[in-house]
């Protein structure tokens, strides 16, 4: 896969990876979308394993368009457009909806930031502000027996992740995992995070999760029999 980004774009890193290899196989005919896309690296990587329709979206004007271009040297069609998560799409649902969503707690603000290249790693103080959001209105923008995709450290919270799903009606799981060192912006900020409890006092690496949430299926129509219940004669 051929990646570039313009300026103030992160750039993908294993984090991105282990959620695209989640991501793999598909459905055929999936319709998808990627939330908070940046490079486009997982829309890409969604149309690249056969999925019928794949839509893009972002806050950021520059990472959409940088999600455009990438789409492009890829030779895959991609639908971006700017958007906070799901306020600016249509009724639409996907089969799968996928995200790298900004999960480094910020020890400067329960806000998320207004501009600049931090709108790709900041969440607020507990690094969830943007993940809760996420997995509170994801079923609703997903069809029945669809799913959820998230990536994002445990310093998180890989439990209050598990149980944000559930509250939401969604059946959770974690389906990949990668331990290695904390990152660079996990490490500046390892006084904050050993303050809230959520870095032990030794601690140097982290995991790194892909959780799934799944909507059940849709239920059949109230006094619906199956055909085999249909063609079966009375009990002895």
């Amino acid at each position: 896969m051929r990646i570039v980004t313009l300026p103030g774009v992160f750039r993908p890193i294993s984090d991105t990876w282990l959620l695209a290899g989640a991501l793999r196989p598909l459905a055929p005919g999936a319709c998808v979308l990627d939330a908070c896309t940046g490079s486009g690296a997982l829309a890409i990587s969604a149309a690249l394993a056969g999925a019928r329709e794949v839509t893009a979206v972002d806050v950021s004007r520059r990472a959409v368009l940088t999600a455009c271009i990438n789409a492009w040297l890829n030779g895959v069609v991609v639908c971006t457009r700017r958007s906070d998560l799901f306020s600016r799409l249509p009724a639409q649902r996907y089969d799968v909806i996928v995200s790298n969503p900004p999960y480094v707690p910020d020890p400067s603000s329960d806000h998320l930031p207004a501009r600049g290249p931090q709108r790709a790693w900041d969440a607020g103080r507990d690094g969830r502000i943007i993940l809760d959001h996420l997995i509170a209105e994801a079923p609703r923008h997903l069809r029945p027996g669809g799913t959820l995709l998230v990536v994002h450290s445990e310093i998180c919270g890989i439990e209050a992740t598990l149980k944000a799903l559930r509250a939401a009606c969604l059946d959770p799981g974690v389906v990949a995992r990668h331990r290695g060192p904390l990152g660079p912006l996990m490490r500046e900020r390892s006084d904050h995070l050993r303050a809230r409890g959520t870095l032990a006092p030794s601690q140097i690496e982290e995991d790194v999760v892909v959780i799934a949430g799944a909507l059940p299926p849709a239920d059949p129509p109230a006094g619906a029999m199956s055909a085999a219940g249909a063609r079966a004669g009375p009990g002895p």
